[in-house]
């Protein structure tokens, strides 16, 4: 089995990421208008109709703007915890409203999510895995520092959503005021490159595909900057950024490595193994 990702958007500015299988799909979080979300999936193939929830990692307007005109407009149920729920200005319909709990999985047809805590200026942030048989995909953005827990599900990931918000020399050297630098670097504010990197080096598996570096601040880093810094240490694992602005291609993840395993198994020798990629 396989997963098919697409960001729609990643940034302060809104943030919306797509996982899904041939039948059935997720976001994960909401923070681009229901009109561009459709505009976005039609680009790249998808149809909103195929979404069958949304899951909510926290309660800032750049992750739930428009949760309530999609979840409304097309009754898609709304995934969240009890305290972002009770902190986030949303009007949903009760029975679209659905709560997790950290490490407790969530069933969606044939997908598998695995909610878990994060630090982040929020009520009650988390992360997610997106799982189904044979893949799974992490979403891993507004996080502070790199805790046990992203430590532990990124290590699963056969392609992942990395956040890389900011250089640390662009943000010393930038105009934003120490308070807001501070909150920022700080323990429940963003990743940097290097944070990042650090733990894309020392967690990531073996069979990591792709990674999508995301959440890059506009004014304190540089997709350029930042896509050769990974580059440069990535191996076979593919590195694309993540856009503030539109839609990615919509990426085909396969478990590579079981496929290799299989062939060996048969002997074939012969099986010329690629991940797929399509516009």
């Amino acid at each position: 089995m396989s997963l098919f990702i697409a960001s729609l958007n990643s940034g302060s500015n809104g943030n919306c990421y797509y996982i899904g299988n041939q039948e059935e799909a997720i976001l994960i979080d909401g923070g681009i208008s229901c009109r561009e979300t459709e505009k976005r999936l039609k680009r790249i193939g998808l149809s909103i109709k195929n979404v069958k929830a949304i899951f909510i990692s926290h309660e800032h307007g750049d992750h739930i703007h428009g949760v309530s005109s999609i979840s409304k407009k097309f009754q898609i149920p709304v995934y969240l915890s009890p305290l972002t729920q009770a902190n986030a200005r949303v009007e949903l319909s009760d029975k679209l409203i659905f709560h997790f709990k950290a490490h407790e999985p969530v069933s969606i047809g044939n997908l598998t999510i695995h909610p878990f805590q994060k630090n982040h200026d929020a009520s009650d942030p988390h992360s997610f895995t997106v799982a189904n048989e044979s893949v799974t995909i992490g979403i891993f953005t507004d996080i502070g520092v790199v805790c046990e827990n992203v430590k532990r599900y990124f290590s699963q990931c056969h392609a992942a959503f990395l956040e890389s918000n900011y250089d640390d020399e662009m943000l010393e050297r930038g105009s934003y005021p120490y308070f807001l630098k501070e909150r920022i670097r700080g323990n429940k504010g963003h990743l940097s490159n290097a944070q990042a990197l650090e733990l894309f080096q020392q967690h990531r598996a073996p069979f990591m595909s792709h990674l999508f570096l995301s959440h890059l601040s506009r004014d304190n880093n540089s997709p350029k900057l930042v896509k050769n810094l990974f580059t440069k240490v990535a191996g076979r694992t593919q590195i694309f950024v993540a856009s503030r602005d539109r839609q990615s291609q919509l990426y085909h993840i396969r478990n590579v490595n079981r496929f290799r395993k299989a062939a060996r198994t048969a002997n074939s020798g012969q099986v010329k193994f690629q991940l797929g990629l399509f516009q």
